[in-house]
């Protein structure tokens, strides 16, 4: 029993103290975000056709159906034309936001909006990847994914370097020394009263609730978290209740990651117990058919070419419902289930080329990466670093590590991608009315 208590002990320490996982949770913030972006920019010519309020599925049809299935989206909020193009930029400046990691926290919140608005204004165009990126963007806003690899860590860094004695602000309140904080943040507030004062107006009109109430309700539920995290951080006389929100925010950063990973192992193990039940599985035919059809052929010479050897699509069908049947079953064997996230990531980029889905393969292979390996993650990211800096001058403010607010440390190292980022007294704390990572 004394056993059990000890590891229930550590346990819940690693669980509150750390916000775990941050390689992981950049990966994925920036994978979802990149995906998004780059399809909102190659479908811009064709926006209005997708979601337009004139378009084939237009708002009245578009308000019908939202109406029947409760979903949340902010263009049904006006019908002018002048707010979907206005609503449409705010989606691509919220994606590319979120994947330069500046002010994350603001930014996670905007792209849900962006990304549920804009596919549950249309929910007959796209496909398995728009399902994935659908709910992973729920996930983010629960993570704390600018820790790492982000605009906001370099940021913190930056301010943690800075002579304090620069900020007249962060002098004691007695006017003696500087207390050494970093300057005050003056762009995060801002966002929040701006924020604020579009949920407030929104609400007051009723277009905010409507017949959803679970968005709405999480919109509310962190603009108000985050003013009480701000006040918290500049108000609290103690360190007790800065920690106890710290300590939240790390059970809820690692609860999201947790579920991010069962919700890939969900999708590959219904995808392929499903797999199992067609018989065009089970004689292995079933890849020969998406390569001859128009839809999925853009290149139609490498499709002919790959369904020449009817062996070879039976090894491809075979190997597929495998891997996929097996992948949650390998989580506890590092070394295989490395294994099969490399087969996974080829398979999906084969799909991406051959069946011309680039964005759902995307959206799978960012997904697949939040069981990559800590050690893996930390190399690519030295690598990126080193090869910025052959292009770009250092700035003088340190060897470039500030980039991605690694300090070249591994607190507790593994391979489990459960690594705790390097923190410093200050990691542990938001930034002022918490809109940084």
């Amino acid at each position: 029993m004394n056993r059990l208590s000890q590891s229930l002990s550590r346990g819940l320490a690693r669980v509150t103290e750390a916000a775990l996982g941050p390689y992981q949770s950049a990966v994925i913030r920036i994978g979802f975000a990149g995906t998004w972006l780059f399809f909102l920019l190659r479908e811009f010519p064709h926006r209005q056709e997708l979601y337009g309020p004139s378009g084939p599925w237009d708002w009245d049809m578009g308000r019908r159906l939202t109406e029947d299935n409760h979903a949340f989206t902010a263009l049904m909020w006006s019908e002018g034309q002048l707010w979907f193009e206005c609503f449409y930029t705010l989606a691509i400046l919220a994606s590319a936001a979120l994947l330069l990691g500046w002010r994350t926290r603001t930014a996670s919140v905007l792209f849900m909006v962006g990304v549920l608005s804009l596919q549950n204004r249309s929910v007959f165009v796209g496909d398995g990847g728009d399902n994935v990126l659908h709910l992973m963007a729920i996930y983010l806003v629960f993570t704390r994914c600018g820790q790492v690899w982000s605009l906001d860590a370099r940021r913190r860094a930056r301010g943690e370097r800075a002579p304090s004695d620069q900020f007249s602000s962060d002098r004691a309140p007695t006017g003696g020394a500087p207390t050494g904080r970093t300057p005050a943040d003056r762009v995060g507030p801002f966002l929040w009263a701006v924020l604020g004062l579009a949920l407030i107006t929104v609400t007051a009109t009723g277009r905010l609730f409507g017949n959803a109430w679970l968005i709405p309700v999480l919109l509310w539920t962190v603009w108000v978290a985050l003013g009480l995290w701000w006040l918290v951080q500049r108000l609290a006389r103690s360190p007790e209740p800065r920690v106890l929100l710290d300590v939240i925010a790390n059970v809820l950063h690692n609860g999201a990651l947790v579920v991010i990973m069962a919700e890939a192992c969900l999708i590959y193990a219904t995808a392929g117990w499903y797999k199992i039940q067609g018989s065009r599985w089970q004689d292995g035919t079933a890849v020969y058919y998406p390569l001859h059809l128009d839809y999925f052929t853009p290149w139609p010479g490498l499709a002919d070419l790959m369904s020449t050897s009817g062996t070879i699509l039976m090894i491809v069908a075979y190997g597929t419902v495998m891997v996929q049947v097996a992948f949650p079953f390998t989580l506890l064997n590092r070394r295989v289930k490395n294994v099969l996230l490399v087969l996974l990531m080829l398979e999906h980029s084969v799909i991406a080329v051959v069946l011309g889905l680039p964005f759902f393969s995307l959206a799978m292979i960012t997904a697949d990466a939040v069981f990559l390996p800590t050690s893996f993650l930390r190399r690519v990211g030295a690598l990126a670093t080193r090869a910025r800096g052959r292009f770009v001058e250092d700035d003088g403010h340190g060897d470039g590590r500030d980039i991605g607010g690694d300090t070249g440390r591994d607190i507790g190292g593994g391979e489990d991608g459960t690594v705790p980022a390097p923190r410093s007294p200050e990691d542990s704390a938001p930034g002022p009315v918490g809109f940084t990572a």
